[in-house]
């Protein structure tokens, strides 16, 4: 298993890791197969969305806080129930197909970490599973 330590700038944030994660297919020369990633986190999540225009970002934050507001009838009393919520609304896991070591996603895709509750440290763990080989 391999692991990418992200350090997240704010409370809440969608922080584009996608080119620290082909980073980890090219140095370790993955070519074909499919790539897991896990975040270890209650707090933060894992996405695929648009990383070319950062007025998607900022629309999916909002409307985030506006279905899971930060002060609401929790009776979870740390005072981050809004980012448990919403780290559970966007998942923890990621499959990606890789094909002659590249992430195979739309022209306009990227990998996002989600963070609800910064800023802080993050893992996200990497798993490889390699394409089978023809007989």
């Amino acid at each position: 298993m391999l692991e990418l330590t992200i350090q997240t700038p704010q409370r809440e944030a969608l922080v584009d890791v996608t080119a620290q994660v082909q980073g980890v297919l090219r140095n370790h020369e993955f070519q074909d197969g499919m790539l897991v990633l896990f975040c270890p986190h209650t707090t933060a999540g894992l996405t695929i969305n648009e990383n070319a225009d950062s007025t998607v970002v900022r629309d999916i934050l909002a409307t985030l806080q506006r279905l899971v507001p930060r002060q609401g009838d929790y009776q979870h009393a740390e005072g981050n129930s809004d980012a448990h919520v919403k780290a559970s609304l966007l998942g923890s896991d990621l499959r990606v197909l890789v094909e002659e070591g590249r992430l195979l996603l739309g022209i306009w895709q990227g990998v996002f970490l989600a963070e609800f509750d910064g800023p802080r440290s993050r893992k996200i763990w990497l798993k490889w599973f390699p394409s089978p080989r023809p007989a």
